[in-house]
């Protein structure tokens, strides 16, 4: 039987292998994607959405835009870490994909999880890899229909090290206060796919050669998506290994289709949302005699070649 999964995405070049992925997989039933404010501001994300599933034949899948902001402050906490234009954007504003034919709904993100949630008749599996803008205002609406939710499983948050600042990993960062109240939600499985994870599933600029060479307007596409991702990390001075770059959004696609890809392990998490210097930090008990109660499944570790062979069978 198919899972039926929807994405909400801030579309960058991660998003949209993520996106191709959930879209191609016959095992994975891609009933929407909801989009947000993230990598590039909301009608960005959009329009790249789009761009993605018309560019590998999917335009069927219907796009809902979410929120356009934080929903407790005015902006993000801080500068972005990624000048746009620079060496180091590796998102830009567009994707270097075709202008899109197909245009959103006028159903907001919003009203759309809603309707789906409180009227289902099958358990929905929510996949949010950008801020938590969108899932958190779903859950404050009505708190109960995270009921029909049967896994959340959350691109976001680190433990040894963030990317936007010392501290925090970027979605996490750009709306604290949703990702706090998200993770405080009571969703009954939660799974937090962290940036410990997700750098230790390196995809390699060999691997894009694999990608390219399938032929399919999935794998060139994704292939030119992550070579830009492996550029932007070498301009960073060595973030990730030379010539590969994680792909952090795609690792939350192929735990739906392959568990092994990542280790979990149950913890209790929590969201620093004043800290000067900490703002955004997922903060994670791991002592012995840990006190809270855990209320997320974190990933520590990924496996590269689980990934990298599931890109290529799929896009195939």
């Amino acid at each position: 039987m198919t899972r039926k999964v929807i994405l909400d995405v801030d579309t960058g070049t991660d998003d949209a292998v993520a996106i191709m992925l959930a879209a191609l997989h016959p095992d994975l039933d891609l009933a929407a994607v909801t989009t947000v404010s993230g990598n590039v501001p909301l009608a960005a994300t959009t329009d790249n959405t789009l761009r993605v599933l018309d560019a590998i034949g999917r335009p069927d899948i219907p796009v809902h835009p979410g929120l356009a902001h934080p929903i407790a402050r005015r902006g993000f906490p801080g500068p972005r870490h990624f000048e746009a234009g620079s060496a180091r954007d590796m998102h830009g504003t567009s994707l270097p994909l075709p202008a899109p034919r197909t245009a959103a709904r006028a159903e907001s993100a919003v009203e759309f999880l809603l309707h789906t949630l409180r009227t289902t008749t099958e358990p929905v599996t929510l996949v949010p890899v950008g801020p938590l803008s969108t899932i958190a205002t779903v859950l404050a609406a009505d708190p109960s229909v995270r009921d029909a939710v049967a896994e959340l499983v959350i691109m976001g948050g680190a433990h040894d090290h963030g990317n936007v600042t010392p501290s925090a990993e970027f979605n996490i960062w750009a709306d604290p206060e949703a990702a706090a109240m998200v993770l405080s939600a009571g969703v009954s499985r939660l799974t937090l796919v962290t940036l410990d994870a997700t750098h230790r599933a390196l995809v390699t600029r060999d691997d894009c050669v694999k990608l390219s060479g399938l032929g399919t307007p999935a794998g060139r596409a994704a292939a030119d998506l992550i070579t830009r991702r492996i550029d932007a990390y070498s301009a960073g001075r060595g973030v990730a290994a030379d010539d590969a770059a994680p792909v952090h959004d795609a690792v939350c696609i192929a735990y739906l289709l392959r568990p092994e890809v990542i280790t979990t392990r149950p913890v209790h998490v929590e969201v620093e949302t004043t800290g000067s210097r900490t703002v955004g930090r997922t903060v994670m008990d791991l002592r012995p005699n840990a006190t809270g109660e855990p209320n997320a499944r974190v990933a520590f570790d990924a496996r590269a070649d689980v990934l990298v062979d599931l890109l290529l069978s799929t896009f195939a």
